[in-house]
């Protein structure tokens, strides 16, 4: 997560004791750790260097202490029960860094400075595999069952058919809904479930003019909520060779025509700075979100309305053929590298952790909102525990629901280039300019860019 979403999180887990991560557009984090060890040997280490420790050890890059490396020293833990001399130096990096380092070592050929495991992006991981094979390895030997993952999840690592990542941390997106300002308007949380956006617009301009309440907002410039529409409906920015299809895309041009209209009448509210997209809904400037369920964390900040939120899956695209209504933002896959030093160790300590064990999945919620894409998990008594802020919702086994029916999405070796330029259209059609012209340009932006 970028540095203002980290402070966010981290600080609704001091005042909650329960938070969710973002792995969306940004994500990052210092570059320096505190040199902790867990009771169970799991040390975090500085990552200037690859280092061993010796027996049956790994060495893993990740980023954010309060998750991602909580999650791998957890999961340490459980696998020593039966793998007392297993050790795992989880040395923290910074996702921007991970990935410099990932594009420096494959230039240099000097693979043998690459960690054993590694976390990427799940929208950059096409783009590490398809340019650098030679940096990993992949899951077709690992006995893993990839099966007990949402496919969406699974294909955003997937390549020709091979598994070259483990998934992990839950992007799945949710619609979360003030329900006092909807009941205020005469509405439930039921009458936003399983709706079209043409539903959505008509009750949504009913809320703001019987409580002056938008729904919705969104930082200007961004194209998070296009690109959450293309996936909802299994529609991408690249064909299946991995070519743009921006210009021409008509179920691109319809969400960019349904963003429109959505801030010109009003219900969704752009603002110039996440901190402000963040404060919108805190402040109850408006009364609801839709992003990942890593969002929730920021929800949960507003103290003072806990029991007064609920959340619901997505309205559906009318008019498009694949419509559904669930879709993703964000999101990260554990990599096994080329250099790991021992594959079969490796391979096994994620299949009986991240693929393999509940009470892995039980322990790191309540104390990291770390959600599983695991879908075994969601049927643990955790994950079914009512949750207050939430209005008793057992929003967890809910979200890993909604993760089960996401579409895939093809992101190819150039999704941000393609995902930047569309938030450049974006800007100049909500100021004026023609969407075919707009859009046409950011074609022409990301071929450049392939060129």
């Amino acid at each position: 997560m970028n540095t203002t979403k980290k402070l966010i999180w981290l600080a609704a887990a001091a005042a909650l004791g329960l938070s969710m991560t973002a792995c969306s557009s940004g994500d990052s984090g210092s570059g320096t750790s505190g040199g902790d060890t867990s009771a169970a040997g799991a040390a975090t280490t500085d990552a200037g260097t690859t280092t061993t420790t010796g027996g049956d050890a790994l060495v893993v890059w990740t980023w954010d202490p309060a998750f991602n490396i909580y999650a791998m020293n957890e999961a340490a833990k459980v696998y020593q029960a039966d793998h007392p001399d297993f050790q795992l130096d989880v040395q923290e990096v910074a996702w921007d860094d991970i990935q410099t380092k990932l594009t420096t070592l494959a230039q240099s050929k000097t693979l043998s400075e690459l960690p054993d495991i590694v976390l990427v992006q799940n929208n950059a991981f096409q783009k590490n595999v398809i340019n650098y094979p030679e940096l990993f390895s992949s899951f077709a030997d690992s006995g893993i069952d990839f099966s007990q993952y949402p496919q969406a999840v699974t294909d955003y690592s997937v390549i020709d058919g091979v598994n070259w990542g483990l998934p992990f941390d839950n992007g799945t997106a949710v619609a979360a809904y003030r329900t006092d300002v909807l009941a205020e308007a005469g509405y439930t949380i039921a009458d936003f479930t399983d709706i079209t956006w043409s539903q959505f617009i008509t009750l949504a301009e009913d809320v703001l003019a019987k409580t002056g309440k938008p729904l919705l907002s969104g930082q200007a410039g961004s194209s998070d909520l296009i690109m959450m529409l293309l996936q909802s409906a299994g529609a991408s920015l690249f064909d299946a060779d991995g070519n743009p299809t921006i210009a021409g895309n008509e179920t691109l041009k319809k969400a960019v025509a349904l963003y429109q209209e959505l801030v010109e009448k009003g219900i969704l509210v752009e603002v110039n700075s996440w901190d402000e997209y963040i404060a919108t809904f805190v402040t109850g400037q408006v009364a609801g979100t839709i992003n990942g369920c890593w969002i929730l964390a920021s929800v949960q900040t507003a103290t003072d309305q806990s029991g007064l939120w609920d959340i619901t899956n997505l309205p559906k695209m009318d008019d498009v053929a694949g419509a559904t209504n669930y879709s993703a933002n964000g999101g990260s896959s554990w990599a096994i590298t080329s250099n790991v030093s021992d594959y079969a160790l490796a391979a096994d300590f994620l299949k009986s952790t991240f693929a393999g064990s509940t009470a892995f999945y039980d322990t790191i919620l309540p104390s990291s909102g770390a959600i599983a894409n695991w879908l075994p998990a969601s049927k643990s008594s955790v994950y079914a525990e009512p949750q207050a802020f939430f209005g008793g919702d057992a929003i967890y086994a809910k979200i890993v629901e909604y993760a089960a029916s996401v579409p895939s999405n093809n992101t190819g070796a150039y999704y941000y280039e393609g995902r930047d330029a569309v938030s450049t259209a974006i800007t100049e059609i909500i100021n004026g300019a023609d969407p075919d012209t707009a859009l046409q340009t950011a074609q022409e932006t990301v071929e450049f860019a392939m060129g």
